[in-house]
């Protein structure tokens, strides 16, 4: 196969070896293309979704002109019934399975340069075509509610996480729509020689209030790394102390996110909804059930 698409790309034609990457949930299908001094990334996927794609492709193009270390794109195009995208690869490993050999101090340093990175991606603002944050959100809060409430699973204290949810929610009638990254943890960051290498993975991007990228903070890299979570809300604020605000919002979204995983995990990979109760239980706790707005491992 690979001979075949390396007739039909020039760009990869002369490529010395390819392996086969299979880590990550994307349906894409990737692989890692050696050449004598380089290497690129191709992404092969779906001709549904090649527009899609091209997007992606474009904002890969915009995060270069904020000076975002990530991805470089090179190429994007259809092949017969797939569509392929190349772009520059990234040396290192994820920050997910290498972070806990590293002391504190470079755990913290690599979260404080993916905050500064962080910041960067949301300079950029929706399309005028994207509706507001606040309309698109409560509507998907609304069906997630009713789905959760129809699902069979109940979590511990759920009306009080509603009743917080409903006392704050008007809240994000006035945040900004601007670029979200959407999968934003220590599995997408990319570390080499102990420091930060960049981030990699847009395929989920969408547009809306940059502080609801943060949960992931809560769900996934505090549990990996508090080091690195305490450092990349630190770099994203420039060193300085996130204010009540960040924390009410950040609080928010987490609540919002107890029904939306429940009932996503029940959809998608319902043999895992044990596995993503404890980590609803671990934010849940970690926010005294959100009486406390600021998580405890935050020091």
């Amino acid at each position: 196969m690979i001979e075949t698409l390396a007739k039909q790309i020039p760009i990869i034609g002369d490529y010395r070896n390819i392996v086969q990457i299979k880590k990550g949930f994307s349906s894409d299908a990737k692989y890692l293309i050696h050449f004598d001094n380089h290497k690129v990334l191709l992404r092969l996927f779906n001709l549904a979704e090649l527009e899609s794609k091209k997007t992606e492709y474009s904002i890969l193009k915009t995060m270069q002109d904020y000076d975002v270390i990530c991805s470089r794109p090179i190429s994007i195009g259809e092949i017969g019934n797939q569509g392929y995208m190349i772009t520059t690869y990234i040396e290192g490993k994820d920050a997910e399975d290498e972070i806990q050999n590293y002391s504190a101090e470079e755990q913290f340093n690599i979260g404080m340069k993916a905050g500064e990175e962080f910041r960067k991606m949301h300079q950029y603002a929706a399309p005028n075509h994207v509706t507001s944050w606040y309309s698109r959100k409560i509507e998907k809060h609304k069906k997630y509610i009713d789905a959760y409430l129809e699902c069979g699973v109940k979590v511990k204290n759920d009306q009080k996480i509603m009743d917080f949810i409903d006392n704050n929610i008007h809240l994000m009638k006035q945040r900004p729509n601007l670029f979200q990254h959407d999968d934003f943890h220590v599995g997408n960051i990319i570390v080499n020689n102990r420091a930060f290498s960049g981030v990699i993975d847009f395929n989920r991007y969408d547009w809306g209030d940059p502080i609801h990228e943060f949960l992931k903070i809560g769900i996934f890299s505090r549990e990996i790394s508090v080091p690195f979570s305490i450092g990349q809300i630190r770099g994203y604020f420039n060193n300085v102390e996130p204010d009540e605000h960040f924390w009410r919002m950040y609080s928010l979204y987490l609540a919002m996110c107890v029904f939306s995983s429940v009932v996503w995990t029940l959809k998608t990979i319902p043999n895992d909804i044990n596995n993503m109760l404890d980590k609803v239980y671990m934010f849940l706790e970690d926010h005294d059930y959100f009486s406390k707005l600021k998580p405890k491992w935050y020091i």
